[in-house]
């Protein structure tokens, strides 16, 4: 076990991957020389080079589609959106192409692409910089919907998307990146059609995600014994 930063988890998830499958490569505003505006593509320009780590202008609908059409061809492109609120300018790429068109084609494309970045209300961010944008895309057919919670579960849920046959959105918040956690030092993935069991019980059924999800571990834990079961 190794104790590690959110944002580092993500990173090695991504690293493992593009090692693992030559078709992986990244995209978006300032994942190259920079290495991603919260650090989780550090690095990785120079380990792989301009053409599996492409900076890009700011330009949301155009390289989204980009990477949607690289998508098309077998690749297996992971977009970095600097901030999730900035992916409504892509959002008929997202909703019309990438949702779409495995269908739209009768089968014959697979849209392997993750969609991943920070979203939420942090520190010294304006309100075009907090949304939370799970509501938009969780209406669009085609589309998974992740949003991870720890370290343990961004990397073993961001190995899995990238896995995928179809397009994925991850959603990542931005207050958690700093959080740490031990986490296997050997290689692991976690289903995406799972959810994540934290405390088991039999009298009420608690559902959440992201930030939440340590706000009602916390009380969990603030509980005295004689009322979990």
């Amino acid at each position: 076990m190794i104790k590690t930063f959110m944002f580092d988890a993500l990173k090695q998830a991504t690293d493992e991957e593009m090692a693992r499958d030559k078709k992986v490569f990244i995209l978006g505003e300032d994942v190259g020389h920079y290495g991603g505006s919260y650090k989780v593509t550090k690095g990785l320009h120079a380990k792989y080079g301009d053409l599996r780590v492409l900076d890009t202008p700011i330009a949301e609908n155009s390289f989204t589609g980009m990477a949607i059409g690289a998508a098309m061809t077998g690749l297996k492109p992971i977009v970095e959106g600097m901030n999730m609120s900035f992916l409504l300018l892509a959002f008929n790429q997202i909703s019309n192409n990438a949702g779409m068109l495995r269908y739209t084609s009768g089968g014959n494309f697979k849209i392997p692409i993750v969609i991943r970045g920070p979203g939420g209300v942090g520190r010294q961010l304006g309100a075009e910089h907090s949304q939370r944008l799970e509501a938009y895309f969780q209406a669009i057919p085609g589309l998974k919907i992740v949003a991870c919670s720890t370290p343990y579960n961004a990397k073993g849920l961001l190995k899995s998307a990238i896995r995928d046959e179809n397009p994925v959105i991850f959603f990542e918040h931005v207050l958690l990146y700093n959080l740490q956690e031990n986490i296997p030092s050997q290689e692991y993935i976690l289903p995406l059609d799972k959810a994540e069991i934290v405390r088991s019980g039999q009298d009420i059924t608690i559902l959440s995600l992201s930030p939440p999800y340590w706000l009602f571990l916390g009380i969990y834990l603030l509980l005295p014994a004689e009322y979990i079961t």
